[in-house]
């Protein structure tokens, strides 16, 4: 289940769009993570234009405010499967969005069954809930 942040520029993007964002990101969860149809968790936040600051690593990408940073935390997910979310996060933001893949930040992060709790301060996993 993974729990993905998205962060953007504030005003660059309308409602409608916003959710076109989410539901292109929660296609490659469900394609590339193998999450469950309604194992979605996501949270966008927009940021005013300063309080985002992403340069490129001296990659030479040349970045534009239209940035989406995306943060997926996440249990068991192998190497591959992570390199493989990278490029259908690129080409399916591009396609559904027409986001410049240069804009575009991924990081993943893992933990373990132990760090979740679903609702009523019960960790699901470890109780056999799920």
């Amino acid at each position: 289940m993974p729990l993905v942040r998205i962060d953007v520029i504030e005003g660059r993007r309308n409602p409608d769009q916003l959710r076109t964002l989410a539901d292109a990101v929660h296609e490659v969860m469900l394609g590339q993570f193998a999450a469950p149809d309604r194992d979605r968790y996501q949270i966008i936040t927009e940021h005013k234009p300063h309080h985002i600051i992403v340069e490129d690593t001296g990659l030479g990408f040349t970045r534009s405010d239209d940035v989406v940073v995306i943060q997926i935390l996440q249990q068991g997910r192998t190497d591959q499967q992570k390199k493989d979310t990278y490029r259908a996060l690129a080409e399916g933001l591009e396609s559904a969005t027409g986001l410049n893949p240069a804009d575009l930040i991924i990081s993943v992060t893992g933990n373990s069954r132990a760090d979740w709790s679903f609702g009523y301060g019960v960790a699901q996993f470890l109780e056999g809930n799920l």
